[in-house]
């Protein structure tokens, strides 16, 4: 019992660790890739190639000067960051990075926790993030603020539905809601039938969930709760320093959960191709380091894209990203469920 805590204390700490990192580093290669796009340079004065701007930044972070307005709330002033950083942090937990390890007689998984509803988990941890939002906006006493909140949090309910509803349809071929058994499904196994990824079988499924995606980590074209040219900055218009930080670090640990959990869900996680072929001149532990390399590069392809659309394309109007919401994706993920039902009875 103490060997098993001790590796899941160790996996904890290290996937703890990569997140912080890579969302650091997104917002270098956020500047990098919208300097590509627009033909500038991007940070290039921190080090090589500008390598240390996360570094500088978080350094600015810390020393700036904290304001907490009089009229504020103060103790929820400070809540608000913290909440959604902690929930953003949470959805790690259920992801499966790897396979195993085999450590002398042991095997390692590669996961904090498989608990079998690693979906509804992620989705409850998710819909918890926004309160952060809310209470950050409201606590700050101010009316853009606010309205930035309010947005949020009528922006997080309508593409949570939609999301949600996508995934029925996932959840319904697959017959489970563990992330891990959902990855594992998708391996190919060499004489046998299937092993496709599950983007093949629901790729409405995957559209759906991608663009709710975006609008749930308020990325571009949805990131109308903090539109600067309407709302200042909207829920953290208010905030400075670290707390300011927060929030926006936030947003990225997001980003980063949201391309693991769609590399997991539709594109088969950490699953190698002829890993059967493989097996046969190189060690497990090594297909398993391969297979988490894997996992990472779709993983970073899926930052990439969400950062290329917000340097490609223009903020939607308010009422049309409702319009998109509510009666566009809920329809389409209903007839989704629909369709995968009657592919079930008719072809099963």
């Amino acid at each position: 019992m103490e060997i098993f805590l001790y590796d899941k204390t160790i996996i904890v700490v290290i996937v703890f660790a990569i997140t912080l990192v890579i969302a650091m580093y997104s917002t270098y290669a956020e500047r990098k890739v919208s300097a590509f796009l627009q033909d500038r340079v991007g940070p290039n004065r921190a080090g090589i190639f500008g390598i240390l701007q996360p570094l500088a930044d978080g350094v600015k972070m810390f020393m700036k000067e904290e304001i907490i307005p009089t009229a504020s709330n103060k103790a929820l002033f400070i809540i608000g960051p913290s909440i959604s950083m902690f929930t953003a942090c949470l959805t790690s937990a259920v992801i499966p990075w790897g396979s195993y390890l085999e450590i002398g007689t042991r095997h390692v998984a590669m996961q904090a926790t498989d608990i079998n509803i690693g979906v509804l988990y992620i989705f409850a941890i998710v819909s918890t993030g926004v309160y952060g939002i809310i209470v950050g906006g409201w606590a700050s006493n101010n009316k853009f603020a606010l309205m930035g909140a309010l947005r949020a949090s009528s922006q997080m309910i309508s593409y949570e539905l939609a999301m949600g509803l996508s995934i029925v349809a996932l959840v319904m071929m697959t017959g489970t809601l563990s992330l891990k058994e959902i990855v594992e499904g998708q391996k190919f196994i060499e004489g046998q039938h299937g092993g496709l990824w599950n983007i093949c079988y629901q790729p409405l499924s995957f559209l759906i969930f991608f663009i709710c995606a975006l609008a749930e980590c308020n990325r571009t074209p949805f990131d109308l709760p903090e539109s600067e040219a309407e709302l200042i900055g909207g829920y953290h218009t208010e905030y400075s320093s670290m707390k300011l930080g927060l929030y926006l670090f936030a947003e990225y640990v997001n980003m980063f959960i949201s391309a693991a959990v769609m590399s997991a869900l539709f594109f088969g996680g950490y699953n190698l191709p002829f890993s059967d072929f493989l097996s046969e001149f190189l060690s497990h532990n090594t297909i398993a380091i391969l297979g988490t390399v894997s996992y990472m590069a779709k993983i970073f392809i899926f930052i990439f894209i969400f950062m290329w659309i917000r340097w490609t394309l223009p903020r939607f109007r308010y009422d049309q990203l409702m319009h998109l919401g509510w009666r566009i994706l809920i329809p389409l993920a209903l007839i989704n469920i629909v369709a995968t039902g009657a592919a079930l009875v008719f072809f099963n």
